[in-house]
């Protein structure tokens, strides 16, 4: 039993999903979801706002994902489950009736594709602020972080796509991503003073 349970831990992601979908195992969903549950938590805790509503939402997710008959015939798991943990913690905003500014996280607790200032859902301020910086961003961390966070490309496709190597890319991704959190934070907090010194 210990090997097996050694054996499963030792997967990849894929070959989790892979053997779940074709052996209908509980066991290798278990084993993947365990693996997110860090990021799941960083998600919910940055639209929720609260610490025990986010850990409350990373168990119902747990329990709606795990009935949900998609989880059979997607390929990729990661942006799925993105996808559908955003629309949860979207739908418990909208029953609470709450308007809940969305802020940055840490990058500790970050979801690895979610990233706030690309969603859909911007103000008018972060618009702004997100052109703005991004203007500033050198030419590679801008294109690095665009093909990550707006075309869900993974590491191997932005390697082929702009020939850097593997460290290069997740550099760019990592300092971009650093230096457009710190500038739009500056743009926000100046637009604010602006709007507060017009009143």
């Amino acid at each position: 039993m210990e090997n097996n349970k050694t054996h499963i831990q030792q997967l990849t992601n894929d070959q989790l999903l892979e053997r779940f979908q074709t052996e209908d195992k509980k066991i290798y969903f278990d084993e993947l979801y365990k693996r997110y549950i860090p990021l799941l938590y960083g998600l919910c805790l940055k639209y929720l706002k609260n610490t025990e509503e986010a850990k409350n939402a990373v168990m119902e997710i747990y329990g709606e994902v795990s009935t949900n008959h998609s989880l059979y015939i997607i390929k990729n798991f990661h942006d799925w489950l993105y996808t559908f943990a955003k629309n949860h913690c979207l739908h418990e905003m909208r029953k609470s009736n709450s308007r809940r500014f969305v802020e940055l996280v840490d990058d500790k607790v970050n979801f690895e594709k979610e990233f706030t200032f690309f969603d859909d859902n911007l103000s008018s301020e972060e618009e702004k602020a997100l052109a703005v910086c991004l203007k500033k961003l050198n030419e590679n961390q801008r294109k690095c972080l665009e093909y990550f966070y707006n075309d869900h490309r993974s590491y191997a496709e932005i390697v082929a796509t702009t020939g850097n190597t593997l460290s290069k890319v997740k550099s760019y991704i990592f300092t971009g991503r650093r230096n457009l959190e710190r500038c739009i934070a500056k743009e926000l907090k100046k637009a604010e003073k602006e709007h507060f010194e017009q009143q």
